[in-house]
This record gives structure tokens, C-alpha cells and sequence, in this order.
């Protein structure tokens, strides 16, 4: 089922490259929280596939049409999936931001997405999901 997993994480990712954000919302739960990790202790939290798909399309709202995440590592722990990669666009000035996230699947939907957006958002995703380097 894990394989599975990261294949469900992987397609929301790439829904979310082509604009496709009812590709992307096919892949959530009715129940899906969005907790978003900032800077310490900036954290914020979103519940409802409604609620965050309008939070997600005001974030996006902020980058330029060539916005996309490249994924550059995967990492299959079961209900667990973390995906790092690199945040491209433009917000005024080109933006490059790695970060990780986490989808915990539930029944082939995602449950949970916990996202890390700073310096350190490997380490933290890795630790997330008890890879800790």
C-alpha cells in the first residue's frame, strides 16, 4: 500500500505544477488539516478541504503563473509520505524556497499535510517521519 502512498502524494504535487487544483483537491479527504511551519513559532493551521483549498489559492494567488515544486527526494514511511523539493515562482522577485511535506494517507486519500518552509525543512520533515539524520 505504501508505493500507492507515494504515488497519490507525488500527483498532487504534479496537479498542483499544471494549475490543476481539482486534481489536487481529488486527492484530499473531506477532513484534511493543512499545518503550515514558518519560522518559529509561526504555525499555522487549516481543517476542511474547503478551507484549505481557499487558503492554498490565496498562497498561490501571490506567484506568478510559472510557479512549480520540483521534488527532489521521496520517502515512504506507510501512512507517512515526505516529499522535499524546491519552491519556484515569482512574488515580485523570483522566489527559491526548499521545503517538506508530509501527507498522511488515509483510505488512499490525504489526511494530513504538514508543510515546513524554511532553512532547516529537510531536517524537519526527516524528523517528522523518524528519519532523522
Amino acid at each position: 500500500m505504501s508505493q500507492e502512498n507515494v504515488e497519490v502524494a507525488v500527483k498532487q504535487s504534479e496537479a498542483t505544477n499544471a494549475s490543476d487544483f481539482a486534481g489536487v483537491m481529488d486527492t484530499w479527504a473531506e477532513d484534511v488539516t493543512l499545518i503550515l511551519h514558518w519560522k518559529p513559532p509561526l504555525r499555522v493551521t487549516v481543517t476542511g478541504k474547503a478551507a484549505v483549498a481557499e487558503w492554498l489559492e490565496y498562497w498561490f494567488s501571490r506567484f506568478g503563473r510559472d510557479h512549480r515544486f520540483d521534488i527532489e527526494e521521496t520517502h515512504d514511511t506507510g501512512d507517512r509520505v515526505l516529499i522535499v523539493g524546491t519552491n519556484h515562482g515569482h512574488d515580485g522577485l523570483a522566489v527559491e524556497r526548499r521545503s517538506a511535506h508530509v501527507y498522511t494517507l488515509r483510505d488512499d486519500e490525504v489526511s494530513r499535510i504538514e508543510v515546513w518552509a524554511n532553512e532547516d525543512a529537510r531536517e524537519a520533515g526527516l524528523e517528522a517521519v523518524g528519519l532523522r539524520e
